[in-house]
């Protein structure tokens, strides 16, 4: 295989121009962030935000003209304005944040936490298979860019296709339809993106990705309170999140943030989840307190929303997820897999009795 060079890359990139100045974008500075990797490349085209609508055809171009270089396997063009004068998120006014519908997908609701490592997107999954085993159509966002789990936990490898050219479709396993930034680089391809460019790039998997109709997406989001975050609570229409946590007071430190974050921009909460809530032992059944217990429910009661269930610490649980089976599709009998279903049942029962069986308009972040 020929080995890809960045000065191939920004040479491709030169016959792309601008669509004010007339001259290449290379010449004019606009290319930014660029990584080549085993010929994986991606890259950011900086602009104007209120010209990023216009600019979606260039920066499909700038994809083209990089694709078609030998060696090339993948390419990843996003846009990206950290330069531009423009209010930011909290001061923008509200008449210049637009609504950002996404087609055909009826409830989106956010699974966070405040920190990584308490197993949130091994609760996203489980919760999104019991859904469609409840018989929802359902989808599943991966909007962790620097560490995206649902390809392996969903047993989907390969990459998405583009019959249109214009929108990828949706990868499917389990009945349940997928999109991740895990299928667009290889697994072991470090991210080295700024805010600006993840969060474009969150704006594509989520509106340049043809997902059908879905009764409910779950978006598992990254751990933390940071750009990307922010920029799927502010500029994606959520009917509500769901929080993940351990019972130990450090975690629940971080939920607690987490919380909040979603509080301050009127997003729902819809309850908390404690995982790794216990450990029974497989040869003796004696019951194990890892991490303390019940923690996640007392701080449920203290900030006065609803605790949705717990979830042991199971070796069947983890080993089930890093199969690509996860516990609800391969033992859906099990106490696990009922405990999830639970949870799940709950969140759908709370969407329907808080009215927000239609898609709830919010702020669009202003990128700087």
């Amino acid at each position: 295989m020929a080995t890809v060079s960045e000065e191939q890359v920004l040479e491709a990139l030169k016959s792309v121009n601008d669509l004010q100045d007339k001259d290449n974008i290379v010449s004019l500075g606009m290319i930014s962030g660029l990584m080549v990797k085993d010929g994986n490349v991606g890259f950011a085209i900086e602009i104007d935000p209120k010209n990023a609508n216009e600019y979606e055809p260039l920066r499909k171009a700038a994809e083209k003209a990089v694709d078609a270089i030998p060696g090339v396997l993948s390419v990843t063009a996003v846009l990206t304005a950290h330069k531009a004068a423009e209010a930011s998120p909290q001061t923008a006014p509200p008449q210049a944040r637009g609504k950002q519908m996404v087609p055909g997908v009826e409830h989106i609701v956010a699974v966070a936490s405040g920190k990584g490592g308490v197993g949130k997107s091994t609760v996203a999954t489980n919760i999104a298979l019991a859904l469609s085993a409840g018989g929802l159509r359902v989808g599943i966002l991966d909007a962790d860019i620097y560490g995206p789990s649902q390809p392996r936990m969903m047993g989907i490898s390969g990459r998405p296709v583009s019959p249109d050219g214009e929108r990828l479709e949706a990868m499917q396993n389990h009945g349940v339809k997928v999109m991740s930034m895990g299928f667009l680089v290889p697994e072991d391809t470090p991210m080295i993106w700024r805010g600006p460019m993840v969060m474009s790039a969150l704006q594509q998997l989520l509106r340049d990705v043809n997902w059908g109709d879905l009764d409910i997406m779950i978006v598992d989001m990254p751990p933390g309170t940071g750009d990307a975050q922010l920029t799927m609570a502010q500029d994606v229409p959520l009917a509500g999140s769901v929080i993940v946590s351990t019972p130990q007071d450090i975690a629940l430190l971080d939920a607690r943030k987490g919380l909040n974050m979603f509080r301050k921009v009127e997003v729902p909460v819809l309850g908390i989840v404690e995982n790794m809530s216990y450990f029974s032992c497989p040869h003796c059944g004696e019951r194990t307190e890892i991490f303390s217990h019940g923690g996640a429910r007392e701080e449920a009661g203290r900030l006065g929303v609803d605790f949705l269930g717990e979830i042991p610490l199971d070796m069947a649980i983890r080993e089930t997820s890093d199969g690509g089976k996860p516990i609800v599709i391969s033992d859906p009998e099990s106490a696990h897999s009922k405990a999830f279903r639970a949870i799940a049942d709950r969140i759908w029962e709370k969407l329907d009795a808080d009215g927000s069986n239609t898609q709830r308009a919010m702020p669009n972040i202003v990128m700087q």
